[in-house]
């Protein structure tokens, strides 16, 4: 392993979520537009999707909340 892998391994590693398949991946194997990620680690990655939809939720509540609405 070079010096540049040691302090910089890029976007590569670690973990990630794919949203097309619904598996987890370690290291960059899918298209950049189907993955969540990178994460420390797989527990973290394979409850990526969940993660994401418990924050988009607290966030429409959060707009709901502001307009109004909720």
């Amino acid at each position: 392993m070079s010096w540049i892998e040691e302090t910089n391994p890029g976007p590569e590693a670690g973990w990630y979520f794919n949203t097309s398949t619904g598996e987890v991946e370690h290291g960059r194997h899918s298209r950049a537009v189907d993955l969540l990620g990178p994460y420390p680690d797989e527990e973290t990655a394979r409850r990526a999707w969940e993660n994401a939809h418990e924050r988009t939720a607290a966030a429409d509540r959060a707009d709901a909340d502001w307009n109004g609405e909720g």
